[in-house]
């Protein structure tokens, strides 16, 4: 095939996407008549607007506050019922650097040093410090500042119109703020303090806050909010985007956007053609049913290029729960309890269970190129007698094991790894078979007897366990005592390790890979804009949050990695569209 016939093969597939009949014409260089330019202007518009914000999370709230702030009419457009999408599930907290809190508090994030941070956790494989862009490409570190010098800036403008009501995020006991989620690294000057999150004691505080408090705002001045209308379409005209399709009560709506169409959808965690794609063996994820990445075919059909598709926002999910729901409601954030460990198929520790949900999950993806095999696809949290009855009620570990059917229990270690395995092959048909290594029992057991010395000694030289200030105050707040057993903890040098009893029971819950959401789709630039395949901004078209290639690579920065990032590029999306 020719190149012509490539140009006009390309024109014809675009103008079965549904794009204007001028933006087929330009892109197969075949010349149109005036008539025919005419009649594509004469579209019937349903509703038009300066900016369309598309989705109801972080990004598109604040791209609908910001934009509303500025002058510019806004139409909101949520696909399903109610407003929030997987902000609405969420804690709430927002990372945000530079923050009014730790201006309020006498601490000084400098950015040059909050950059080599952010840059040495999100592309450690190319960082260097000496390089003038840190060892990323220009693009890379371009978003790394642009998320520095908005994100306060955003955070301050919604708190100036009362849009939201945020404070500083702390944990419970008097350790004060949270911590960021590597800060032990080198490279962070300021490890605590950058997160923050809305007040509890207004509106009960968490995701909903966020999004109630902003929907709210912009329905006051005059913004339209409105839900079960999907975007299915983007309309083009001369290769802008001037607007969308909406589908509402079986009708397909056009709806115009004069300055742009903003974004903020999410991820694709509940597509399971997407993910079978491009994500290896995510089971389940905590984000909203609707995270079905419908903005990748539009943005697609665009022109737009993609990031990174295997790309996530990584937590661990109790496997049987993920099977009866995809959309589970509770992740396992960080494993509780002391006298606890993850082990792999061969009964081996893999990873410091008190690591953050996204950093830790990533161990499932450890590929053994002599096995020819992912030792870590599946884990099991094995815990004992104690971890129960000290324990119990925080989540994967139940209050009363008849309350769940996920808790796998054994007299011995021998009779824990025959009731895994029958487990495990009753799931067949669901998931691959997946057989323990006829050494379990055995290795777990050597295990638990070299775990146990560490505990002893409050040092864990395999994994570090504990070693970090920060895990200590996430223990605390992951892993409750129950009341009357605040006696049976803390008797330990490390408050996060204790010995496992010398004999059963002992418990195993099956842990596999899930998400909070995938963080991938187009590639935007540091003003938001969708690029082209030729790295080009797409004239109209923005996007913020899930929906696009992470700003900060897969570097969960601290609480509220995603929410921050979210509000800030949707704040820089309204911005640049306003500016035309």
């Amino acid at each position: 095939m020719s190149d012509a016939d490539d140009r006009i093969d390309l024109g014809r597939r675009k103008l079965m996407a549904g794009t204007t009949v001028t933006a087929v014409a330009l892109a197969s260089g075949v010349a149109i008549s005036a008539p025919a330019m005419a009649a594509s202007k004469k579209r019937e518009w349903a509703m038009e607007a300066d900016v369309i914000c598309v989705g109801s999370g972080a990004a598109a709230c604040a791209a609908a506050v910001t934009a509303t702030h500025l002058g510019d009419q806004v139409i909101l457009l949520e696909k399903s019922p109610i407003f929030g999408g997987t902000t609405r599930r969420s804690g709430g907290v927002a990372w945000i650097p530079n923050n009014f809190t730790l201006k309020q508090n006498g601490q000084a994030d400098d950015e040059a040093k909050c950059l080599q941070y952010m840059a040495r956790y999100a592309y450690a494989e190319r960082f260097q410090a000496d390089s003038p862009t840190l060892g990323l490409e220009p693009r890379e570190l371009a978003l790394l500042q642009a998320f520095y010098r908005n994100g306060a800036k955003a955070v301050d403008t919604f708190q100036k119109l009362e849009a939201s009501n945020f404070i500083r995020f702390e944990l419970p006991g008097g350790v004060g703020p949270s911590a960021d989620y590597a800060p032990s690294l080198p490279e962070n000057h300021l490890p605590k303090g950058r997160s923050i999150w809305p007040d509890p004691a207004v509106n009960g505080g968490r995701g909903s806050a966020i999004v109630d408090g902003m929907i709210a705002w912009v329905q006051e001045q005059g913004g339209k909010t409105l839900t079960d209308h999907p975007v299915v379409e983007l309309i083009q005209e001369e290769g802008r985007v001037i607007g969308v399709v909406a589908e509402h009560q079986g009708q397909r709506l056009n709806i115009r956007a004069r300055k742009g169409v903003i974004f903020g959808t999410g991820g694709f965690a509940h597509n399971p053609e997407l993910t079978r794609r491009y994500q290896r063996a995510l089971y389940g994820a905590c984000a909203a049913p609707g995270s079905t990445g419908d903005f990748i075919g539009m943005a697609n059909q665009a022109g737009a290029a993609l990031g990174r598709m295997d790309s996530a926002w990584r937590s661990q999910v109790v496997l049987e729960s993920a099977l009866q729901h995809s959309v589970v409601g509770t992740a396992v954030n960080i494993p509780p309890a002391d006298s606890m460990i993850l082990v792999n198929k061969h009964g081996k520790r893999v990873v410091n269970e008190k690591r953050n949900y996204n950093d830790r999950t990533r161990i499932h993806q450890v590929w053994d190129a002599v096995a020819v095999d992912y030792p870590n696809q599946l884990l099991f949290m094995v815990f004992d007698q104690r971890a129960m009855e000290v324990f119990g009620g925080n989540y994967p570990i139940p209050a009363d094991i008849r309350e769940v059917s996920y808790v796998i229990q054994g007299a011995t270690l021998k009779e824990l790894q025959a009731n895994l395995q029958q487990r495990l092959d009753s799931l067949e048909g669901k998931i691959p078979a997946y057989p323990l290594a006829t050494g379990f029992a055995d290795n777990l057991g050597q295990t638990l007897e070299r775990y146990n010395e560490f505990a002893r000694k409050g040092e864990d030289q395999d994994f570090q366990r504990g070693g970090h200030p920060a895990e200590i105050e996430w223990q605390a707040y992951f892993s409750r005592p129950r009341a009357g057993m605040e006696d049976k903890v803390g008797d330990m040098p490390n408050a996060t390790m204790h010995p496992f009893a010398d004999k059963g029971p002992y418990y195993a819950v099956i842990i596999a890979p899930g998400a909070l959401d995938t963080n991938t789709g187009p590639l935007t630039d540091e003003h938001a804009q969708v690029l082209d395949g030729d790295g080009q901004p797409i004239p109209g078209l923005y996007g913020a949050g899930n929906c696009i290639a992470s700003p900060t690579g897969e570097a969960y920065m601290g609480a509220g990695g995603t929410i921050g990032p979210a509000l800030t590029f949707g704040f820089i999306a309204a911005n640049t569209a306003h500016k035309g």
